[in-house]
């Protein structure tokens, strides 16, 4: 095999590799309600 084959299959095998690599799954973010504070309402003085 000519060297100039071999380096354009080196090339592609390490690309193919890297995109593999570089793939993260999702993450799965759950929003959840948030309850709001009492207010003081001077009801007991």
């Amino acid at each position: 095999m000519s060297k100039c084959i071999k380096f354009v299959t080196m090339v592609a095998f390490v690309g193919t590799v890297a995109a593999c690599a570089s793939q993260q799954e999702e993450e799965i973010v759950v929003v959840e309600p948030v309850s709001t504070e009492p207010v003081f309402t001077g009801k007991y003085k």
